[in-house]
């Protein structure tokens, strides 16, 4: 399975082929809150991946559109409730202005 690693924290969580990116998240137990319960409509799961970019799903035009709608947005952006985990490692970053952290 694969590991994702989370930053700025460094810290790990196994998760499954498919499974979305904010589900690791959660499992990790970051204090990450999905206002729009995972619909790609609030954007509180913005995060920068770093590693495994190339594993995840592809963006939708859904995601795109919301990511078009909110500051700090880079070629890394993601929303954890729309990317999915294929076969590598991920290394994600939390964004303290999504977070809380």
């Amino acid at each position: 399975m694969p590991v994702l690693t989370i930053l700025p924290e460094g810290k790990t969580v196994t998760i499954a082929e498919g499974a979305t990116l904010l589900s690791g998240l959660i499992e990790a137990g970051v204090p990450i809150d999905p206002k729009c319960g995972g619909n790609a409509k609030c954007a509180s799961c913005h995060i920068f991946v770093h590693d495994g970019r190339k594993t995840i799903t592809k963006t939708t035009r859904e995601e795109n559109e919301r990511l078009d709608q909110i500051v700090g947005v880079g070629s890394k952006s993601r929303l954890a409730c729309q990317a999915k985990v294929g076969t590598e490692n991920v290394t994600v970053e939390i964004l303290g202005f999504s977070s809380g952290f």
